[in-house]
């Protein structure tokens, strides 16, 4: 990503594009583990809210922004791993 910038240029949103794609799908898959203490409906929802997030956030033209998401998504992903349920999804 270029420094000097605030805006996301279409280079770097392409760059980022793979690795927020990933985020998203481990998330997803990660909420299906049955490490997690959720009832299926429970499971629906928080499927649900991450969806919603990635949503609003792939309209996102922020250089700042796209780090933050992506800083977010590895947290929750190495919480959803150790069998926490993040408060925020």
């Amino acid at each position: 990503m270029a420094k000097a910038l605030i805006w996301a240029t279409a280079e770097d949103v392409a760059r980022n594009r793979g690795q927020v794609r990933s985020l998203y799908r481990q998330i997803l898959r990660s909420i299906n583990s049955p490490k997690l203490p959720l009832a299926f409906a429970a499971r629906l929802a928080k499927k649900a809210e991450v969806r919603a997030i990635f949503m609003l956030a792939s309209e996102e033209t922020s250089l700042h922004n796209i780090d933050d998401l992506i800083d977010s998504a590895e947290y929750t992903l190495s919480l959803l791993r150790k069998g926490e349920i993040p408060k925020y999804i």
